[in-house]
């Protein structure tokens, strides 16, 4: 009886979650080198500001679902987390892909120079 309770009840997240998801869902995975573009409001005027780096993790699932963005700027490790659903993110494009091993890719932390954004590139090319 439990079993069939916590169907119900993810049906029911699911429907009270659908108006709060994107419509066109955001084509990326943990690795790639992305470019996203957010929509910044100063006052009466909005402008887009872009932040672009490698997507260290995504968390979360639903309308709760996040990732995080790290890149390096002047020497400094910067890190930003973006909620997947956001209607503030105007869109996000995919600069590069990458193969990783990890969902998680918190061992770039540690590294300093361009060992921070080494992240191994997928192969396209199909294999025959």
């Amino acid at each position: 009886m439990r079993a069939k309770d916590e169907v119900m009840n993810q049906e029911l997240l699911q429907k009270i979650e659908a108006p709060d998801q994107r419509e066109t869902p955001l084509e990326f995975s943990v690795g790639d080198t992305v470019r996203v573009h957010t929509r910044v409001v100063e006052g009466e005027k909005e402008r887009i500001q872009v932040f672009s780096g490698i997507v260290i993790g995504r968390r979360g699932r639903g309308a709760a679902e996040r990732f995080t963005v790290r890149r390096i700027s002047y020497g400094e490790g910067i890190e930003r987390v973006f909620p997947v659903n956001s209607p503030r993110i105007e869109k996000l494009d995919v600069e590069r892909r990458g193969s990783v091993r990890r969902a998680k890719l918190t061992y770039l932390r540690q590294r300093i120079g361009k060992a921070a954004m080494l992240v191994k590139e997928k192969d396209l090319r199909q294999s025959k």
